[in-house]
Parts: structure tokens; C-alpha cells; sequence
């Protein structure tokens, strides 16, 4: 009788013991979480529960890829347009575009506008010319007015304004040197050309 007094006794020491271990266990914190370190398989986990990339998004990418200025064989058809391009001419001492520089300057813009639109990084420079007469600081300022009226008008057909400079040469590049009015009719002008790289 004593060995089973003993006996029951030690078991409910046992179970009296195995309680307070659970309540330990259960009322002890959570251990913290453990770094997340990205291991290949973690980060294959998460590629693949990222959404695919939509079309738009695809087109976005190649978009951002696209180059913002043109090639050498792109540049050099742009030169080829420019060269057929006529300088416009104006009257001695206006800055109006005349119908003759209206119809030189509208020749090939719709193209040319059409591949310069591709490279937003891209810039044409309208060049403003004038006569030797007068002193530099008003041919100055007739080129510049000059090559603002060929901005406006190229830009009415069809070329982006924010990539057409303009710059005023004065009379200081004439491309004819006699004194008599045929060759400083074809020094006042307006002359369209690609910026240098």
C-alpha cells in the first residue's frame, strides 16, 4: 500500500511539475523574428510574386531606351533636308518673313519636323544674317528678330519650338563680300541648321 501511496504521489508530483512547465512555455514571449536575408530561393519566391509586367509597362522601358539624339545616319539625313532647305531672304532693313522665304522655308519642314520630333534632345539653330550696312550692335539685333520670325513660322509648320534655337550672326559670316545690293540681298537672311556635337 505504501509503494502505491508513493507511487500516486509521484505522479502527481509529475503532473504538477509538467503544469507549471506549460504555463512557463506559454506565458514565455515569442521569440523575434530572424533577419530576412535573401537567399536564391527567397528571392526567386519573391520574382515570382511580383505581377508580370503589362504591355504598357513593357512599352515604357523600351521608351526609356530610345535614343534622344540621332545617329550619324540619322544626322546625316537631317543634313540632307536642311540642304534642301532654302536660306529666306528678307528686305533690307525688315525682319518680316516675305511669301519667297515663307515657300524656302516650307520645303521638307513636314519631314524634317517628323524625325527631329523622334530625338527631344535634338536641336536645329536658326541663324539670323544681315547686310554689313548699319553698326554691329543693330544688325545684332535685326538677325536676332530675323531668325525669331523663322522660328515662329517653322513652328507653325509642324516643328517642335522648344528644339529650334535661334542666334543672331549680325553681319559677321556674310557669305557674299561685294558692295552692291545682289550681294547683300543674299547676306539678309534666315539660315536653318543642325547644332554641332
Amino acid at each position: 500500500m505504501k509503494s502505491r501511496i508513493l507511487v500516486c504521489a509521484a505522479l502527481a508530483a509529475g503532473s504538477v511539475a509538467l503544469v507549471g512547465c506549460m504555463k512557463k512555455v506559454a506565458s514565455a514571449p515569442p521569440p523575434p523574428p530572424a533577419p530576412s536575408v535573401a537567399t536564391p530561393s527567397t528571392r526567386a519566391a519573391t520574382a515570382s510574386s511580383r505581377p508580370a509586367q503589362t504591355p504598357a509597362s513593357n512599352y515604357q522601358s523600351a521608351r526609356n531606351t530610345t535614343p534622344r539624339t540621332p545617329d550619324a545616319a540619322t544626322r546625316a539625313q537631317i543634313q540632307e533636308l536642311l540642304n534642301r532647305i532654302q536660306d529666306a531672304y528678307f528686305d533690307y532693313d525688315k525682319h518680316d518673313l516675305r511669301t519667297d522665304a515663307q515657300t524656302a522655308l516650307k520645303s521638307d519642314a513636314q519631314t524634317l519636323a517628323e524625325i527631329i520630333k523622334q530625338y527631344p534632345d535634338f536641336k536645329l539653330t536658326i541663324e539670323g544674317h544681315c547686310d554689313e550696312r548699319g553698326s554691329e550692335e543693330y544688325n545684332m539685333a535685326l538677325g536676332d528678330a530675323r531668325s525669331k520670325q523663322a522660328k515662329e513660322y517653322l513652328a507653325t509648320l509642324g516643328l517642335p519650338s522648344n528644339q529650334l534655337q535661334e542666334v543672331s550672326l549680325g553681319k559677321d559670316k556674310p557669305i557674299c563680300t561685294e558692295h552692291d545690293e545682289a550681294c547683300w540681298q543674299k547676306n539678309r537672311r534666315a539660315h536653318l541648321t543642325q547644332e554641332q556635337q
